[in-house]
């Protein structure tokens, strides 16, 4: 209980700071970013200098022959356990509308973040088996002890390498969490200014904030974390941004095919193809994650597709009502 009156305490918080403007917003987040980069960077500097052991690097380190079912299997399993650390990459394209110069900044932030996220990730982890032997890495995940960041840490600095770790971890989770704040209320607001959800939610405060979407946010996730535990509110997340990976994907194709005549401002590397493959692949994820967790996969599909379609499609034909009212006087 004193765990989710915390996490809610920190949502309306980070709420609150969000509605002074879109620049406190980020500049708390670029601060945010540095300061937890700092820590991780002297666990890694120190296990690459301090390790001992050298990391297989192989598809089999533990030896033993694997088929090509088995390396999908392999492969779709290691997406979905860190698909969660990846999934902020699109909250950067939600506050598009208001970067100065969204078709220079828009792709190279996403580039650039995607890959300095995939160079750390694996520099980090590559780092740890430096310390950790890989037998006696896959005993303690057995036994459930699962912060290998931790054990390394406490290796290598003693007690104050544990104070690093939570230090690291609690500004990385400010960080993670001023950014959703930051990002997930412009898509309500996007929604609302095009006429496809609630009107109030496309007001903008004096300061150029979508307030009244960044309070109805607030109140919504506080319900969530009240009601839902941890492990079913991280499971309902992940499988809502595969939901919603697939229909933005897809989208390229269908926007492509129903508009012609529109400017491309941005182009997919690899055409059609990537796309295609993308979607596939993230419907195959999707696919598993239903078997695994049937009962948040319901409910996501419930809260995405269905009522969030609902709502679009009331509002979008209510709209066009109006629109042919207003011709008509």
């Amino acid at each position: 209980t004193t765990g989710k009156l915390i996490a809610s305490l920190f949502v309306i918080v980070l709420t609150i700071y969000n509605l002074f403007g879109i620049k406190a917003g980020s500049t708390f987040q670029n601060i945010a970013m540095v300061a937890k980069m700092i820590p991780i960077i002297i666990i890694m500097v120190a296990a690459f200098t301090m390790g001992t052991e050298s990391p297989d690097l192989s598809l089999t380190p533990s030896g033993g022959d694997i088929s090509f079912g088995g390396m999908i299997s392999m492969i779709a399993f290691a997406t979905l356990a860190t698909l969660w650390a990846y999934e902020g990459w699109s909250n950067v394209a939600n506050i598009g509308e208001e970067m100065k110069n969204p078709k220079r900044s828009l792709p190279l932030a996403l580039t650039i973040g995607v890959a300095a996220v995939a160079v750390l990730y694996f520099l980090f982890n590559f780092a740890l088996y430096r310390v950790i032997p890989i037998e006696e890495a896959k005993t303690m995940i057995e036994n459930e002890q699962i912060y290998l960041g931790t054990e390394v840490a406490e290796r290598l600095f003693g007690n104050a390498g544990s104070i690093l770790v939570v230090v690291t971890m609690l500004l990385a989770m400010l960080s993670s969490l001023n950014g959703q704040v930051l990002a997930f209320a412009r898509i309500g607001y996007a929604m609302a200014a095009e006429g496809h959800f609630f009107k109030n939610q496309g007001y903008l405060s004096k300061r150029g904030v979508p307030a009244v979407s960044l309070i109805t946010q607030c109140v919504l996730s506080c319900i969530l974390i009240v009601l839902q535990s941890l492990n079913d509110l991280t499971t309902l997340v992940v499988f809502m941004g595969m939901i919603g990976t697939v229909l933005g994907v897809a989208g390229v194709l269908v926007n492509r095919y129903r508009f012609p005549e529109l400017e491309k401002p941005y182009k997919v590397p690899g055409g059609p193809v990537v796309v295609v493959i993308t979607t596939l692949i993230f419907i195959a994820l999707m696919i598993n994650n239903f078997i695994e967790e049937p009962l948040m996969s319901v409910l996501g599909l419930i809260i995405v597709p269905a009522v969030g379609s609902i709502i679009y499609i009331y509002y979008g034909r209510k709209e066009k009502a109006e629109k042919a009212a207003s011709e008509q006087k």
